[in-house]
């Protein structure tokens, strides 16, 4: 099974849309949030310093929602390896049942800091990663 990462969130006041739940927008910002932490939390700092990460499509499927003061549990994990410079990155969110309610594949780009271009993602960076379904 895929190394998993998780992060709670809760939602406030400032997430909430006129419909009375967490704005769409609130959720592609968590999708982020997870997603670089989880970087932060296995990269090592030369890592980190070395690369930065660029989202290069989201695709979400909503299937329920929560309102202020809920929380979520956020799981992330790589599905499969990378390609070239880029991979997908799998993020459910799971309500108080355990349910997931959203949930999105992410495609994203690794990108040299010095010189502003895409690298191809090296087995250093990935190892942190796996295994993934296919490994």
């Amino acid at each position: 099974m895929p190394e998993r990462f998780g992060k709670a969130f809760a939602a406030d006041a400032s997430h909430i849309d006129e419909l009375g739940h967490v704005n769409n927008a609130v959720w592609v910002e968590w999708i982020q949030d997870i997603a670089t932490s989880h970087w932060a939390a296995v990269a090592p700092e030369a890592l980190r310093e070395t690369y930065i990460w660029v989202v290069t499509r989201h695709e979400i499927d909503y299937r329920g929602n929560i309102g202020p003061g809920e929380t979520v549990k956020g799981e992330t994990f790589l599905p499969a390896p990378p390609t070239g410079a880029r991979f997908d990155r799998r993020v459910d969110f799971r309500n108080a049942e355990g349910k997931v309610i959203v949930s999105a594949r992410t495609t994203w780009a690794m990108i040299d800091r010095a010189t502003g271009r895409l690298a191809r993602v090296r087995e250093d960076v990935l190892a942190p990663f796996r295994p993934f379904m296919g490994d």
